[in-house]
């Protein structure tokens, strides 16, 4: 009788005892924080409380020295909270981990050890395929904190530096509406028996809001306008109170924009913003009137808007002030830093937790929507298809 043939040897077929699963094993962080050299860039990633709580539960912080001097947080609170502060900017880009508030330049990345995990933001619209390329030469994995999202699908510090940019608006608005800065000497609010200021609003998103919240504070009128008919309602209701909203009607925004003092410019678009206050719109205002183009990060919702710095912020056109200045926040650096520590602070630590970055991404779906780089590779699409890089999936590089 022919043995049957079996594909399994005797060995295989024998009783295997049970494998338990290994508990992860914590890491140690090696975190290398350089100063920013973008143009007036004045944040910083982390604070001292934050680089505190990161060396008492064991981990490495390396600062560049200066490197939280504009944020008013000096090297002696940072090596006070255990950082080592280095006057070597090639040591700091040798830790394992790099954070930076702007995205690192293609000197800087080469400075960069093969494999090191980078935290920033990406700001897609600004960057070139050479930096995309200068990463993938490095095999880094790469993180953009304006990308991470949470589990109530919204993203925490870009809603955080919204809020700041919101608020920062009308305290702007304020400022140059005065006589020393060329303004038509009102004051934003509310006196007895004066008639309050009018203040326009285009978009009903975060920064709309809190620039509501801002100007209503100090009692100016507010109208808001969005094409959004949901958001319009959402803000009506956070907000408390009966405001005056519309839809983006040529004919009703022309109106608003004749009589107000102050417009705020807080549209968000897909890509570019579109421009729904033409240069017609902008020669009806009055004399004087002032113009905070929030929205010109993505190219601004005025057509009059062009963009500004924070050492040369305005400029007059049809006798209107216009700030066009694309990064409010670094305004207020140190409110700024705080927001953007308290959120990374408890993702470096859970990423510790977690045994390091490729158990953290594996395991927490928000750090998964802010990876657009995996060891050289783009693992998103829009990345990709932008610059037209090579896409993987990632949960095929990651299992």
């Amino acid at each position: 009788m022919t043995p049957q043939f079996s594909p399994f040897s005797k060995e295989e077929l024998l009783p295997k005892p049970e494998m338990l699963e290994i508990k992860r094993q914590k890491g140690e962080l090696f975190i290398g924080i350089p100063k920013e050299t973008c143009l007036e860039e004045r944040r910083i990633s982390l604070t001292p409380d934050a680089v505190a709580a990161l060396v008492n539960s064991g981990h490495r912080v390396v600062v560049e020295s200066g490197a939280g001097d504009l944020s008013n947080f000096l090297d002696k609170e940072y090596s006070e909270a255990g950082a080592k502060v280095s006057y070597s900017v090639e040591e700091v880009f040798a830790c394992t981990i790099i954070l930076k508030v702007e995205p690192p330049t293609i000197q800087e990345i080469k400075m960069m050890h093969p494999q090191a995990v980078l935290i920033s933001a990406l700001q897609l619209k600004t960057q070139s395929k050479a930096y995309f390329k200068a990463l993938a030469t490095k095999r880094i994995t790469a993180l953009a904190f304006d990308f991470i999202k949470d589990e109530h699908g919204i993203y925490p510090i870009v809603k955080s530096l919204s809020e700041i940019a919101g608020i920062a608006s009308i305290l702007i608005a304020s400022e140059l509406m005065s006589n020393s800065n060329q303004g038509n000497g009102l004051l934003l609010g509310n006196i007895s028996g004066v008639p309050p200021t009018e203040v326009v609003i285009i978009g009903a998103g975060t920064v709309g809001e809190f620039a509501a919240r801002s100007a209503l504070g100090i009692g100016a009128n507010i109208k808001i306008f969005d094409n959004s008919l949901s958001k319009l309602r959402r803000i009506q209701q956070v907000l408390g109170q009966s405001v005056y909203t519309s839809t983006l009607q040529p004919k009703y925004l022309q109106k608003a924009l004749m009589r107000c003092d102050v417009a705020i410019g807080a549209l968000r678009g897909k890509d570019r913003t579109p421009i729904i206050v033409t240069e017609n719109m902008v020669e009806q205002m009055k004399p004087g009137s002032v113009i905070v183009d929030v929205s010109i990060d993505r190219g601004g919702c005025f057509e009059t808007s062009e963009v500004t710095t924070h050492s040369n912020p305005t400029f007059i056109k049809n006798d209107v002030i216009h700030y066009c200045v694309p990064n409010i926040p670094s305004r207020y650096s140190r409110t700024a830093t705080f927001s953007i520590s308290n959120i990374l602070t408890p993702y470096l630590l859970n990423i510790a937790e977690e045994g390091g970055i490729e158990n953290a991404i594996r395991f927490d779906k928000s750090l998964q929507k802010g990876l657009y780089f995996y060891r050289g590779i783009s693992t998103n699409k829009t990345v990709s298809q932008w610059f037209d890089l090579p896409f993987r999936d990632l949960n095929l590089l990651l299992f």
